[in-house]
């Protein structure tokens, strides 16, 4: 993987949040102002605010107030937020002179500045409130490495900051704390170990000039190789650890800090496929709801047990969660797995059976016409999934991967994939899977994503590898 990550420490939704309250403020002016400004002006009054909102929003971004990384100290914050201001203000006052906007415009458009002021400088206090309060949502699970008082040095730091961390642990070089200040989660020796047993997704070392660089390097690997992100936390410049394809320059108060990173999605594209993913959920479930309400009246006619069918499945690095699928087999199926272990056909961890005796007759049409993924829209609602992803394993399963596969969980499990358009039941060797998977999450981008559900939706037409 060669493609930079540049954007991935940027705040989408405080960008998108400031593109949505200039619009809004703009909303409530024109109600305001509606009996005094006829209706053929209210372009004429849109066009500077839109022009405000671009060098607003750039000159923001060229200060950095959109980094993750940049500390939140009221007083800056004022001070950014206001040249921003004042610069917008003053392009588009500039403007509307120089057109002649009219003494109606130039009123609203002046009143508008006003407001939006004061719009901004609240939603400073308002949105730095609820990133503390949604500070733990979703937020990376991280443990520290290095010296435990220079880590509580750096997380003063990056306190300061919005980027969402979530403190499991901390890792020790070696030996043992006399005091346990801290949870300890073990030594770097079992940094494999550790990475499974807490579903680790990023891991900072607190790297100083005396420590070996070709040890580091050694744990760093094994975190790539694992699907981890590794940012290393230095207080020296030492570039030779920094000439790789997959790591940039970042920094957090003083401290220089290089991320290494194996997902390609920087923080625009990962915003979009969230959206993305809720859209095409909602619409995927009105437009299947009679096709699910008739499959889930069929699979209670047909056989004794629950419409849906609920497993614990495991997602984006190592998270467990309950899958959702139409009931396509006996009630007692998962206690029957053992009598077919001989039968299974895949090579690997995976099990699957070809006319699985355990299927159910209705349960056989939907399997082949892949209806009882159908359920699965509600865990990309929640998150949990994607549309477009790797295959969502088992607890079994992952209990048996080795460290090379263990990458393959280092983003969230679809609905559809490589695995699905690529021969899908056909390719029965795991090691296949596990290469198509890290084909997909080595070349990451929007447009795969759709490539891949329009052949997901060839592939239903044929029922090809479906049983």
């Amino acid at each position: 993987m060669n493609r930079s990550n540049r954007g991935a420490n940027t705040n989408v939704v405080q960008m998108l949040t400031d593109m949505v309250l200039i619009y809004i403020v703009y909303l409530i002016e024109r109600a305001l102002f509606s009996k005094y400004i006829e209706k053929i002006a209210y372009l004429e009054c849109l066009a500077p605010i839109i022009v405000f909102g671009v060098v607003y929003i750039l000159s923001n971004k060229e200060a950095r107030i959109y980094n993750v990384t940049l500390f939140f100290y009221l007083d800056r914050f004022w001070k950014i937020l206001t040249k921003s201001w004042l610069l917008a203000s003053i392009t588009t006052i500039v403007i509307m002179y120089v057109y002649n906007a009219g003494p109606d415009v130039r009123k609203f458009h002046l009143y508008y500045l006003l407001m939006i002021y004061l719009a901004i400088c609240l939603n400073m206090l308002v949105s730095r409130f609820v990133q503390m309060v949604t500070s733990n949502y979703q937020a990376p699970r991280t443990a520290y490495v290095g010296v435990f008082e220079e880590y509580e040095k750096f997380n003063y730091f990056l306190n300061k900051t919005s980027m969402r961390v979530e403190n499991v642990g901390y890792i020790l070089k070696s030996g043992v704390l006399k005091e346990k200040v801290f949870n300890v989660l073990g030594n770097l020796s079992e940094l494999e170990g550790i990475i499974r047993n807490h579903e680790l997704e990023c891991i900072y070392f607190m790297q100083h000039s005396d420590d070996s660089l070709s040890n580091i390097q050694r744990y760093i690997d094994i975190c790539l190789e694992m699907g981890v992100t590794v940012k290393v936390v230095m207080d020296v410049d030492n570039t030779r650890m920094i000439n790789r394809s997959n790591s940039y320059v970042s920094s957090i108060g003083t401290y220089p800090m290089i991320i290494y990173h194996t997902v390609s999605l920087n923080a625009y594209e990962q915003f979009i496929k969230r959206i993305s993913d809720i859209l095409i959920s909602l619409v995927g479930l009105i437009i299947a709801s009679p096709v699910m309400l008739l499959t889930a009246i069929a699979i209670k006619i047909d056989s004794k047990g629950p419409v849906l069918f609920r497993q614990e499945r495991v997602g984006q690095n190592g998270r467990t969660f309950s899958i959702y699928k139409f009931r396509s087999m006996c009630e007692d199926a998962e206690e029957r797995r053992d009598e077919l272990k001989d039968q299974n056909m895949m090579d690997g961890v995976m099990f699957k059976v070809k006319d699985d005796p355990r299927v159910t007759r209705v349960g056989k049409f939907i399997r082949r016409t892949s209806i009882d993924e159908l359920p699965q829209f509600f865990n990309v609602l929640n998150g949990d999934m994607s549309i477009v992803g790797t295959r969502p394993p088992t607890v079994e399963e992952v209990s048996q991967y080795r460290r090379s596969q263990w990458r393959r969980i280092s983003i969230k499990p679809g609905i559809t994939g490589m695995w699905q358009v690529s021969g899908r039941s056909s390719i029965t060797n795991f090691d296949k899977i596990v290469e198509l998977d890290l084909k997909y999450i080595d070349n990451w981008t929007l447009l795969l994503d759709i490539q891949i559900i329009i052949k997901t939706i060839g592939v239903l037409i044929k029922r090809k590898g479906a049983y």
